[in-house]
């Protein structure tokens, strides 16, 4: 699923992390998370993560390592959940939730509070880091996203470049010829869907607000009756993987794909081009690395569409870092928290975008840079209502088997077309909308 999951090679990512560790990148908060004196702040702390892999490689380890050179006295204990979502939910519950943590998702943000200790006033806070409205409660900051996750499609840049394309599509119409092209010149699959393990699929809805370039787009979708029509950034995404499928450029049996098998596929050159978030080039990395392709042929490009001359690209957080209110080593936890996002270099060594306001971006996002794409953040006014049609008109924006559905219908798997779906969607929705008020 979405959110740094896989590592980026064990050696590889030591590497690059601790590079950005000890006194080097971005001054501590003082006065702002952590106040206290470094000698004086001391305890065992316990790390909740859903970096299984991490902890397994040691990476962790090596990390806590270089806190301790700050902060001496402080023992750093992890401890992976594989399933994160499912079990922090239960430690929540139980009430043992270690020192430090991430906000589960289900978790709504109301109860944040009952949970987590403030991190401070969100107007100071937000001069340091992005993303800080997605974890406050009445000005007061419970949580601090590590990184931000761009909106696009992960590409071999080698297997685009041997079917003639050099430069990224502008419109729905060229990256359908450009797949075409690829088809016709390459051995390579155009476009892999991911249909089977289905999460890949809602990825797509991350893209909401691109083809406008309008970061209010999510919450506008609380008073729009019909969003599967043309202009509706819904509409536009949809469209896109309909004609993808339609036109036969994606893997020949949808039902029998595979995530970790999609990775070394795309990372060898053998499947062209993905819609993921940024979090996934370090994956396809890696994965090129293991199989002896090329990390450096992983690229990453937003959508197919521009807004008066400009790429856009909708930029969220992942998962944010808490402390436990009810932690006996409050400052050790905030050291921690601090440390790991502002100086342990996990962000650039996972090629994502760091949090922390002014940061540079890893190699392989900046051309996004290059190419001043705007970089949008989404707005979450109507969150809750947004929510509640969705789960009214039963279509899951989150969850994968609307597009599975979608799918479908392009391959011929299930009978119907695009027009006829698109209406039954917006029937939905416009009676679910209707019933929320």
């Amino acid at each position: 699923m979405r959110r740094g999951w896989a590592a980026a090679g064990s050696a590889t990512a030591l590497a690059l992390a601790l590079s950005g560790c000890t006194d080097g990148g971005p001054a501590p908060l003082a006065g702002v998370v952590s106040t206290a004196d470094r000698s004086k702040v001391s305890g065992t702390i316990t790390v909740l993560t859903n970096r299984v892999d991490q902890v397994n490689s040691g990476l962790m380890k090596k990390y806590a390592a270089e806190f301790n050179k700050l902060y001496p006295k402080v023992k750093v204990e992890f401890e992976g959940l594989v399933d994160y979502e499912g079990e922090a939910g239960e430690r929540l519950a139980k009430g043992d939730y270690g020192d430090v943590l991430l906000i589960p998702d289900s978790l709504p943000a109301g109860q944040y509070p009952a949970y987590f200790s403030s991190l401070g006033n969100s107007r100071e806070l937000s001069d340091t880091f992005d993303y800080i409205d997605y974890g406050t409660v009445d000005e007061r900051v419970y949580g601090i996203a590590n990184i931000g996750i761009a909106s696009g499609l992960v590409y071999n840049k080698a297997v685009w470049a041997k079917a003639g394309i050099t430069e990224w599509p502008t419109t729905p119409d060229r990256f359908v010829e450009d797949l075409k092209a690829i088809r016709e010149r390459t051995q390579a699959v155009p476009y892999y869907t991911n249909y089977h393990d289905g999460w890949p699929l809602r990825q797509w809805s991350d893209a909401i607000g691109v083809p406008t370039c309008d970061n209010t787009a999510r919450d506008k979708l609380a008073g729009t009756a019909a969003p599967w029509t043309p202009g509706k950034d819904l509409y536009e995404i949809d469209s896109l993987l309909y004609r993808a499928v339609h036109e036969k450029l994606t893997e020949s049996e949808p039902q029998t794909t595979d995530w970790e098998t999609s990775k070394t596929l795309l990372g060898t050159g053998r499947v062209a081009t993905m819609e993921l978030g940024s979090w996934a080039v370090a994956q396809m990395q890696e994965a090129a690395r293991a199989a002896g392709g090329d990390p450096a042929d992983i690229g990453f490009m937003p959508l197919p569409v521009q807004r008066d001359g400009h790429f856009c690209t909708v930029v969220q957080p992942d998962y944010k870092y808490a402390v436990n209110v009810h932690s006996a080593h409050q400052e050790a936890a905030r050291a921690w928290l601090e440390w790991y996002i502002t100086r342990s270099g996990s962000a650039a060594a996972d090629e994502s975008i760091s949090s922390v306001r002014g940061a540079k971006l890893p190699a392989s996002l900046q051309p996004l840079d290059d190419r001043a794409v705007r970089m949008i953040p989404q707005t979450r006014e109507q969150l809750a209502k947004v929510d509640a049609i969705d789960k009214a008109a039963g279509i899951g924006l989150d969850a994968p088997d609307y597009r599975r559905k979608l799918v479908d219908l392009a391959s011929g798997a299930a009978p119907g077309d695009l027009e006829g779906y698109f209406a039954d969607l917006n029937r939905r929705w416009g009676k679910a909308q209707k019933a929320v008020g």
